[in-house]
C-alpha cells in the first residue's frame, strides 16, 4: 500500500510538473520525465497507470487545442497499429523484466537524441508508406501496454520522416492520446483503486500550470528549434529512464 507522505505527494506533483512542460512544449515525454521521478515512490504498475490516467488528461486538453492541425490520414494507420499493440504490452506488464525495459529504452532514446543534436541533419525516411507506419503504431502500442510510453517510437519516426513541427505533433500527439485512453481502458480496471484517484487529483493543479507553461513555449519555437527541442527531449529522457 503506497503512502501518502508529504514527500511522496511533493514528488508526485514535481513529476506531473515537469513531464506537463515536457509535453505542452513538445508534444510527447510526458511518461518519461513523470515515471523516471514517481517510479521513486511507487510500483511500475501503479505509475503506468497515473503515467496513462493524468497523461491521458493532458493531452486531452492539448490535442484539443490543436485540433484544426490533425492530419487524420496520417494518423490512421498508427491508430490501427497501436490499438492492436497495447493488449500485447499490457499483457507482458506483468511478465518482463521492467526495469531492464526501462534501461534498454533509455540507452536508445539517449543514443538517438545526441546523435539528432550532434548531426548537421537527420536521414530522411521515405520508404514503407502506410504499413511502416501501421508498424510503427504497433511498437507504440505495445511500449503504451509496458508502462504509457507510445511518443517514443511515433516522435522518432516523426522526425525520420522529416515532417514540419505542425504536422508531426498532429499526428503524434492524437496518437498518445488515443493509447493512453485504450491502456487505461485495459489497465485501469485491474487497478485503479482509491490511492490511484488521489494520485490522480493530486497531479491536477502541476498538469494544468506545467502544461500552459509548455503550450507557450512550443508558440514561440521555429522549426529549426522545433527539431532541437525534440532531440533533446528524447536524449534527457532516455537520461531520466537510465536513472
Amino acid at each position: 500500500m503506497l503512502t501518502l507522505s508529504a514527500g511522496t505527494i511533493a514528488l508526485v506533483s514535481l513529476g506531473a510538473f515537469i513531464g506537463a512542460i515536457s509535453a505542452g512544449a513538445a508534444g510527447f515525454a510526458f511518461a518519461m520525465t513523470a515515471s523516471a521521478i514517481w517510479l521513486h515512490v511507487m510500483d511500475p504498475v501503479r505509475s503506468a497507470l497515473l503515467v496513462v490516467a493524468s497523461g491521458g488528461l493532458l493531452h486531452t486538453i492539448l490535442v484539443w487545442r490543436m485540433r484544426a492541425t490533425i492530419d487524420r490520414a496520417r494518423l490512421a494507420p498508427f491508430l490501427i497499429g497501436g490499438l492492436i499493440g497495447v493488449p500485447v504490452g499490457v499483457a507482458l506488464l506483468t511478465v518482463v523484466d521492467t526495469a531492464l525495459m526501462r534501461r534498454m529504452l533509455g540507452g536508445l532514446m539517449a543514443a538517438y537524441g545526441g546523435y539528432a543534436l550532434l548531426a548537421p541533419s537527420l536521414p530522411r525516411v521515405t520508404a514503407g508508406g502506410r504499413r511502416a507506419d501501421a508498424a510503427v503504431g504497433l511498437v507504440g502500442g505495445v511500449m503504451s501496454g509496458l508502462g504509457g510510453y507510445s511518443g517514443v517510437p511515433t516522435t522518432i519516426w516523426a522526425q525520420l520522416r522529416g515532417w514540419p513541427k505542425e504536422l508531426a505533433r498532429g499526428v503524434y500527439q492524437p496518437f498518445i492520446l488515443a493509447m493512453h485512453i485504450a491502456t487505461l481502458v485495459l489497465v485501469g480496471g485491474l487497478a485503479f483503486d482509491r490511492t490511484s484517484a488521489l494520485l490522480l487529483a493530486i497531479t491536477l493543479p502541476a498538469l494544468l500550470l506545467g502544461g500552459w507553461l509548455g503550450y507557450r513555449l512550443y508558440g514561440h519555437l521555429n522549426e529549426r528549434q522545433f527539431r532541437r527541442l525534440l532531440a533533446a527531449m528524447i536524449a534527457a529522457s532516455g537520461i531520466a529512464l537510465l536513472i
